[in-house]
């Protein structure tokens, strides 16, 4: 059985590979964290916040997180596709998340404020009611995935084939019209 955590504010901490494993944190706060050397095992995170925090390159396999927000946390090269996928809901405001991976995962709902999110792997990913509010998506892959409902209105650089993703009642802004027709060659003025 896992160690419990509740209630506990972490603060500048550095975490090593296998410090955290094992282990279930509720309604706990990490301020300025580096969890890149981690490599989780059966960790669970449940309404908890982590702000300033690092995660790029760690390994989050078999990590549960419910109802998780990350606030200006740089989470560059990390596959989310390996976590837990019960109750599966994160919040992302202000963060860098390039060549991250979300691959096949249902994360209906999720916000992503303000966040870099360029080399994203969504493909195959339920990205139903996603709100993708001012990110830079550039060279970001959604081959197959599902953004029906889904608002990419203030974000821009990404180019998303209608053919290969379902964009039913998605919302875009006028000025990113080009990246849902790129594949056909044509200049919007």
């Amino acid at each position: 059985m896992p160690e419990y955590f509740l209630d506990i504010k972490y603060e500048n901490r550095t975490y090593t590979v296998e410090e955290l494993n094992f282990k279930e944190f509720e309604c706990c706060t990490f301020i300025n964290c580096n969890f890149s050397d981690c490599n989780f095992i059966d960790v669970t995170f449940i309404d908890c916040v982590f702000n300033d925090c690092i995660f790029s390159g760690a390994k989050i396999n078999h990590v549960a997180l419910r109802t998780v927000f990350f606030n200006r946390c740089e989470i560059k090269d990390v596959n989310f596709a390996m976590c837990n996928k019960l109750i599966f809901e994160v919040h992302f405001k202000d963060c860098i998340l390039d060549f991250s991976k979300f691959y096949t995962l249902k994360i209906k709902g999720t916000s992503f404020t303000n966040c870099s999110l360029v080399a994203i792997d969504f493909m195959s990913t339920d990205l139903t009611e996603v709100i993708f509010e001012n990110c830079d998506l550039y060279r970001s892959e959604f081959a197959k995935a599902i953004a029906n409902k889904a608002n990419f209105k203030t974000s821009y650089n990404y180019t998303i084939d209608p053919v290969k993703t379902k964009i039913k009642k998605a919302v875009f802004a006028l000025e990113g019209i080009k990246g849902l027709l790129f594949k056909h060659d044509i200049l919007v003025k």
